[in-house]
């Protein structure tokens, strides 16, 4: 297919969702619930063929030499798109966010106005391994009133194809048109650059995946973007911490799924708390496989851990690694944080609520937490349904991006015969 073609190709798609989104936007909730339903059952059924096209993806990742971490994250079982299908039904049973009369008044003269919930429209999805944003993204889009545009990374390109095409003929069974579906299947890069600048017929993008992505879509697109961010999250060990609260924070939060935007990189701990119970944290890291790069206070205490370099604070190391810097002080922490932090997912551990407060205050973040793990930072653990994505932006949504993070709003006015 030469560049030009792609370029029609890609634009096509984006018409026949435009044109989709205004069929979609009349529906009852009911249909597109009946619609959702319909479509978990099919990726159900026919879950054969899914893990027939990911084994495909897996070949290629094997030969590419992919990571354990990355493979994990791009490898299907039956009962992941089981996994797939129940998301959808959550999304069933959530509250249908377009059409909800927000607030309304009536104005001195008798006009009335409304402030109503209504769909975005079209959405560019642009996301890297993880083939379950293919069902995740398309059912909170449905669900809202939005169609999507897909474009998955070229190492799960098989899996998302298959998964793309079990929904769009399920879809065909419903009110929902196939066409509110589109899967962008070429590779090139070029074909991707097209939707940057599609904004007669795409009213917002959202990249998923590395900062490398989200960066080049930031930077490039003409199309107003939902920017989602990586996560360079910490743990903030306070001097006043309880130990047991302290190790399994830290092990639920580096270890659970280490490959995840929601898991702990860094590890700030205040020098008077190592000083007592390193011993403790060693056996964490030695039982658990977690590898330290640490600073020079903290490097003498931890084992076959290597020194830190300034690389390794800013680093997502989406694996069993894990970055320790000692600190002196709650505000020390909150300086390191703010230097090197992508204000995705922050942790403070103390006993001691005036520190908490100060965390929670002075640390720019989508989500804090107080003795809890930052592995909470997602759509369905925080009750959302499935998500689309974790925004660290500040206009419009912010944190997990559930069903009223894909509408926007309509003042709709009535009146009389008013005139101004």
């Amino acid at each position: 297919m030469s560049k030009v073609e792609r370029i029609l190709s890609v634009k096509d798609q984006a018409c026949k969702a435009h044109k989709a989104s205004k069929k979609l936007a009349v529906l009852e909730t009911a249909e597109k619930d009946r619609a959702l339903q319909v479509v978990a059952d099919r990726l159900e059924a026919e879950y054969k063929t899914i893990l027939q096209a990911n084994e495909l993806d897996l070949e290629a990742g094997r030969r590419n030499h992919f990571d354990d971490a990355y493979m994990d994250r791009l490898a299907l079982t039956k009962e992941r798109i089981a996994e797939f299908a129940q998301g959808l039904r959550n999304v069933i049973a959530l509250q249908d966010p377009s059409g909800v009369v927000k607030s309304e008044w009536t104005l001195e003269n008798g006009l009335h106005v409304q402030q109503v919930s209504v769909p975005l429209g079209v959405i560019g999805m642009i996301y890297e391994a993880r083939p379950n944003v293919t069902v995740d993204a398309t059912g909170l889009a449905l669900k809202s009133g939005n169609t999507i545009i897909l474009k998955g990374g070229s190492s799960a390109i098989y899996s998302n194809q298959a998964i793309v095409e079990i929904m769009r003929c399920a879809l065909e069974e419903t009110k929902i048109p196939k066409e509110a579906v589109q899967f962008i299947a070429s590779t090139d890069r070029e074909t991707t650059k097209q939707l940057f600048t599609m904004k007669e017929y795409i009213d917002v993008l959202i990249p998923r995946g590395g900062g490398q992505l989200i960066q080049t879509v930031v930077e490039n697109a003409t199309v107003p973007v939902l920017e989602t961010g990586v996560g360079n999250c910490h743990i903030y060990v306070d001097k006043e911490a309880d130990v047991e609260k302290a190790i399994q924070i830290i092990v639920n939060a580096k270890t659970d799924r280490p490959a995840v935007c929601n898991a702990a990189e860094t590890l700030l701990v205040h020098k008077a708390w190592l000083d007592l119970h390193h011993d403790r944290l060693i056996n964490a890291f030695q039982q658990h496989g977690i590898h330290a790069f640490a600073d020079e206070y903290a490097l003498p205490f931890i084992p076959r851990a290597d020194k830190a370099t300034e690389d390794d604070w800013a680093n997502e190391f989406l694996s069993r690694d894990i970055a320790v810097k000692t600190v002196d002080s709650v505000l020390e922490a909150v300086e390191h944080i703010e230097r090197y932090g992508t204000k995705h997912s922050e942790a403070i551990v103390t006993e001691n609520e005036q520190h908490a407060e100060i965390f929670m205050k002075l640390v720019d973040a989508a989500a804090l937490y107080h003795n809890a793990s930052t592995r909470f930072t997602d759509g369905g653990a925080l009750g959302f349904g499935a998500e689309i994505g974790i925004s660290t932006q500040k206009l419009h949504a912010r944190g997990p991006m559930g069903l009223h993070a894909l509408t926007t709003v309509k003042y709709i006015m009535r009146g009389s015969g008013h005139i101004r």
